[in-house]
């Protein structure tokens, strides 16, 4: 989970912005993610770790943090630190963002199921693809050299004929937190955090 970004659009560390059940952003993704798999390596930020970002985070097998130094040279950066963590038995790594947090679990194991060593697995909702992306093994040194803001789009390019698009009525794919006024409008999360 990629959760190591500066929010300028949003005007303030949006991983700490309270949904309407008291969750965080941050936490919401997590626990999402976390009823799908609870092998989860977490990118943060040393800066965001004092402000109690990431206080959250159980401390348990399988549930990692990872401090990427240079988080500010963009995405890139935070995937190839997290792929670089990433354990020898790992098949596919499902990259997910932590400002997404209306994806359901059951979308989460659906991508997870579909993954192989050498598919990448892209969830699509009303023909628009969304997140996470499910990478597998195969690709695994090609994001661990990922820089700047590309993140793994470079790699969906190059390996189109790899590309499995996976069909889902979850418009939570698509729906990404990136201001205040996208945060309001987008919020109904009920269930208690």
């Amino acid at each position: 989970m990629l959760a190591a970004g500066f929010s300028r659009r949003f005007g303030a560390i949006k991983l700490q912005a309270r949904l309407p059940d008291g969750c965080t952003l941050l936490q919401r993704c997590f626990r999402n993610l976390l009823q799908a798999t609870d092998n989860i390596i977490v990118v943060g930020r040393t800066d965001l770790q004092s402000t109690g970002t990431y206080e959250f985070l159980p401390e348990q097998a399988g549930v990692k943090l990872v401090l990427c130094e240079d988080a500010e040279s963009g995405m890139g950066h935070s995937l190839a630190c997290a792929v670089k963590q990433i354990p020898e038995s790992w098949q596919s790594a499902l990259i997910c963002l932590g400002d997404m947090p209306l994806i359901r679990s059951e979308t989460l194991k659906s991508i997870i199921a579909a993954s192989s060593v050498s598919s990448i697995v892209i969830p699509v909702w009303h023909s628009q693809r969304g997140h996470p992306v499910s990478f597998g093994r195969e690709y695994f040194p090609e994001l661990a050299a990922s820089r700047g803001d590309s993140g793994g789009r470079q790699i969906i390019k190059q390996h189109g004929s790899h590309i499995r698009e996976l069909p889902t009525d979850d418009p939570g794919v698509v729906q990404d937190i990136d201001t205040p006024e996208a945060l309001r409008l987008l919020m109904s999360v009920n269930s208690p955090c």
